[in-house]
C-alpha cells in the first residue's frame, strides 16, 4: 500500500489505501484490522480531495461510495487488488458475487467452496475468519453474509454499520 485517502461517510470515516492503479484496501476508521491494514507501512503518501483526480483509483472509489450511499447500487467496481491468502482471496471473491440488496450465508459460501475444491464440507467457520479479514469492506461486501439462520453475526465495522449498510440497501433486519 502506497497511498491513502480519508473518505466521510453518513456513518464514519473510511480509509482507502491503493498501490497507485488499484485498490488493495478500505475499511470503516478503527475497524476490527484497521491496523493490521493501514499500520506499519514506512511510505505512505496522504492523498487529499485537493489532488484526488491524479489518483483515478480513489476518484473512482469515492464516486462508487457517493452512489452507494445515496442508496443506489453503483453498478460497477473500482479497480481492486484483494492482498490477502488464498482462501482470503477466494471467500472475497464469493462475496463479489452477492447482488446488491441480497445477503449470502457463511454456510453458503462454504458450500460453493467445497464445490469449487471437489470436497463434501466446508467449515463455515473458516469461511467466517477470511470474511472477517476482507481488506476491502464495504465494495467486497462483507456485510452482506449473516448467519445460517438468517441472524446477523459479527462485523469488523460494528453490527450497527453492518444494519445501516443492509437496511440502506433495502434488506430487512430482524
Amino acid at each position: 500500500m502506497d497511498y491513502i485517502f480519508h473518505y466521510d461517510s453518513p456513518i464514519g470515516g473510511i480509509t482507502l489505501g491503493s498501490d497507485g492503479d488499484a485498490l488493495t484496501g478500505l475499511l470503516f476508521d478503527g475497524e476490527k484490522y484497521f491496523d493490521n491494514t493501514f499500520d506499519g507501512h514506512c511510505k505512505v503518501t496522504v492523498v487529499s480531495a485537493q489532488n484526488i483526480d491524479s489518483f483515478p483509483v480513489f476518484a473512482e472509489t469515492v464516486r462508487w461510495l457517493d452512489i452507494y450511499f445515496s442508496g443506489k447500487d453503483p453498478g460497477f467496481l473500482p479497480p481492486l487488488k484483494i492482498v490477502a491468502t488464498s482462501f482470503c482471496r477466494e471467500v472475497c471473491e464469493i462475496m463479489l458475487t452477492i447482488p446488491y440488496g441480497k445477503t449470502m450465508s457463511y454456510g453458503q459460501i462454504a458450500a460453493v467452496l467445497a464445490k469449487r475444491r471437489g470436497i463434501k464440507k466446508m467449515a463455515a467457520q473458516a469461511v467466517g475468519g477470511a470474511v472477517g479479514h476482507n481488506p476491502i469492506s464495504l465494495i467486497i461486501p462483507c456485510h452482506r453474509v449473516i448467519g445460517t439462520d438468517g441472524s446477523l453475526t459479527g462485523y469488523g465495522g460494528g453490527l450497527d454499520k453492518k444494519v445501516y449498510l443492509l437496511r440502506l440497501e433495502g434488506v430487512r433486519c430482524e
